[in-house]
């Protein structure tokens, strides 16, 4: 035991490594370094998964996002697929389908898309009418034309976040909850000061998600000039005698929307980036509008009433690809961030990555076939590009 400055008495605890954020990122991380040695999981809030991680409407889109976040999908695909045994009691995945829906002006831009990622993913383009019949709820005339993903998949992001905490528990970790991480130095390894707790450990895994920035900073490092940016949803009750149930998620081409089932309703976002400071993020009216404007011009719908609305913070660096790697100056920091709304579906391959980087191990072959270049990850990119 050791007595703070204010007076408080801190509990000692020493580590390999200590993981700051208990978001899917910093527990499915904490969970795959707890095979090579003993790690404490730092969380600032009362709960893991209390902001991005339980706000996400997680799928599994083998077509969603970057070049760098569609090879990192791919080398998760197979964990979600087929966990370790007793990871959760519930499949992580369930079919749902993904149709991207363009305009008449927005044609072209999609199928220059599609021609990208159908290498990769199996994909079929579909005319106007078509889709009009695979998603009897949009508006006539609204889609020219669209491609389709069917392998996409829901992710029980309960179950996974889940499964990881039981995994990393029973492999010999801690988590300490209710403990913002207030001070860090560094003399021949680290000693963090957290709520109540005093940390020693060898590695910190700055897994801060929109606070990431501020966790360098008590590091010593440099910022990585990360935007946390508010995305905001709601659901509301389908029409009378529509089952959405089989409905597969419909996004915009230019992502302007986005609307999926969800436990018996509509889940609808604008898909909206505000810049914001880190936060515990409310959705804004203005949003709210926008959103139910946008879904039903594309949409016969009628938003007569909203049952829920909420929002939550997508963090992004400038090149929007996440950061994965030890810090170029300051040793002993590992960043894992700026996974910018997809973390969910490339925590595996992520957490995989961070514990053979972070142990000085190869990336496994998963990650290996993927085709990722780890340049295009590294933190050490920021400053050569800045």
């Amino acid at each position: 035991m050791r007595v703070g400055t204010d007076g408080t008495v801190q509990a000692r605890q020493t580590a390999d490594f200590a993981v700051i954020g208990g978001g899917i990122a910093g527990v499915s991380a904490a969970a795959e370094l707890a095979s090579h040695g003993s790690v404490v999981l730092i969380e600032a809030e009362s709960q893991p998964g209390y902001h991005a991680t339980g706000r996400s409407a997680a799928i599994l889109a083998q077509t969603y996002g970057s070049a760098v976040i569609r090879a990192l999908t791919r080398a998760s695909a197979p964990f979600f697929a087929a966990p370790p045994e007793g990871f959760s009691d519930t499949p992580l995945l369930a079919p749902r389908g993904l149709v991207l829906v363009a305009r008449p002006d927005q044609v072209e831009g999609l199928r220059a898309m599609f021609d990208e990622v159908r290498g990769t993913a199996r994909v079929d383009w579909v005319e106007g009418p078509a889709l009009e019949a695979m998603v009897p709820l949009l508006r006539p005339g609204h889609a020219a034309g669209g491609f389709v993903n069917a392998d996409a998949q829901d992710i029980d992001v309960h179950a996974l976040l889940g499964g990881y905490l039981r995994l990393f528990r029973q492999r010999g970790g801690t988590v300490l909850t209710g403990a913002p991480v207030a001070a860090m130095r560094q003399d021949g390894g680290w000693t963090l000061t957290a709520g109540e707790s005093r940390i020693e450990a060898g590695i910190v895994v700055n897994a801060a998600g929109a606070w990431a920035d501020r966790i360098a900073a008590l590091a010593g490092a440099a910022p990585a000039g990360l935007t946390p940016r508010r995305r905001s949803a709601i659901t509301f009750r389908p029409p009378g005698g529509v089952d959405v149930g089989a409905m597969p998620m419909v996004v915009d081409a230019d992502e302007q929307f986005y609307l999926k089932p969800e436990a018996g309703r509509l889940m609808a976002s604008p898909a909206d980036e505000t810049p914001s400071a880190p936060c515990d993020s409310r959705p804004e009216e203005i949003d709210i509008a926008i959103c139910v404007d946008r879904i039903t011009a594309a949409f016969d719908l009628e938003v007569r009433r909203i049952e829920s609305s909420w929002s939550g913070l997508r963090t992004f660096a400038v090149d929007r690809a996440p950061l994965c790697g030890f810090d170029p100056e300051v040793k002993g920091l590992f960043w894992l961030a700026a996974q910018g709304g997809y973390g969910v579906q490339t925590a595996p391959a992520l957490a995989r990555l961070t514990a053979a980087l972070a142990t000085g191990s190869a990336p496994d072959a998963e990650i290996a076939a993927a085709g990722l270049d780890l340049g295009d990850i590294s933190p050490g990119r920021l400053s050569l590009a800045a």
